[in-house]
């Protein structure tokens, strides 16, 4: 036993760390747009960082509990209640049977919100994740978002966790108006004249309403121009990946990317930076940066340790 979906929310997804091993089938990873605020939202609620969750996208679901469990609410501000009482973000929370629990809209601060549950949800591995990938109809609750009257159980619920009062985070607050995000050139950033490579960092672009879990469409007031006609045989593709097609228009792919693609890369987003863009929202302006790969490894293994850190500190 678990809890029982009385509404949905707009897309609500079972999200793990993902599915790894699979892309040269064809399976992309999938897992979580905002990996900071996945795996805080798991810690605070002391699982395994690459425990499975609920990722919530602009309003999140209302669940009626059927047995007691510790609940951690992190990402966009979703205004959490419990019967109706606002409930703290960043904070391992009980909430007991019979009561609800309940999501609005995000107030502007971020669009994905992360809500994990103490030991975990009893949903089964496909592949060896939990994780939803809808364009497949994989993992999750059959494959697709949730809907009212779907029922989750608790693979091990909890009353209890060590360090509760230190169980608490300052919220984040994600950027607005306009994101900065460092790239990594690369591998096709032959495929532009150095011209060409100034005018992308130099100038900033809009994101569209082309955005979703796949990938987010740019629009630049001037296209790139490829010394080419933009196509290469077709190669892998990583979350962050910057394609350029034939019409100039960058494409930043995200979790539920394809495996492959055709169009040239100019570049990746470095990983830290990622979750700055999957907050985002239609009609922000996005601006690059470009850096080495030193520095993003290095941010990254930063960002590790501290994960780490938190982890020790809090217990499970």
């Amino acid at each position: 036993m678990g809890i029982i979906v009385e509404n949905p929310g707009i897309l609500t997804t079972v999200q793990d760390e993902g599915r790894f091993g699979y892309q040269q089938f064809g399976v992309s990873p999938a897992g979580p747009m905002d990996t900071q605020s996945f795996y805080l939202a798991n810690i605070l609620a002391g699982n395994r960082r690459s425990e499975g969750l609920l990722e919530m996208t602009f309003s999140g679901p209302t669940l009626k509990f059927q047995v007691d469990n510790i609940i951690a609410v992190t990402g966009a501000s979703m205004s959490p209640c419990v019967n109706g009482e606002p409930v703290p973000m960043y904070q391992a929370v009980l909430v007991r049977a019979g009561d609800t629990l309940s999501f609005g809209m995000t107030d502007g601060n971020g669009s994905r919100g992360y809500l994990a549950f103490a030991g975990g949800l009893d949903v089964p591995l496909v592949m060896g994740s939990k994780a939803t990938l809808m364009r497949n109809n994989l993992g999750g609750i059959e494959g697709r978002k949730l809907e009212k009257g779907d029922a989750i159980g608790f693979a091990s619920p909890k009353t209890e966790l060590p360090n509760m009062p230190l169980r608490r985070l300052a919220p984040e607050r994600f950027p607005t108006g306009e994101l900065t995000l460092r790239v990594v050139t690369g591998p096709q950033d032959t495929d532009f004249s150095e011209e060409e490579l100034k005018r992308f960092f130099w100038y900033s672009a809009k994101i569209t309403n082309e955005f979703d879990r796949m990938g987010c469409r740019l629009e630049r007031e001037e296209p790139l121009k490829h010394i080419g006609d933009g196509n290469i045989i077709t190669d892998g593709i990583a979350f962050g990946s910057i394609q350029v097609p034939s019409n100039g228009q960058p494409i930043i792919m995200l979790a539920d990317r394809q495996s492959t693609g055709g169009y040239s890369k100019i570049g990746t987003v470095i990983s830290v930076d990622l979750p700055k863009l999957t907050q985002s929202v239609p009609g922000m302006r996005v601006r690059f940066v470009r850096v080495g790969i030193e520095l993003a490894q290095n941010l990254y293994v930063r960002r590790l340790k501290s994960l780490e850190r938190l982890e020790k500190q809090l217990g499970r």
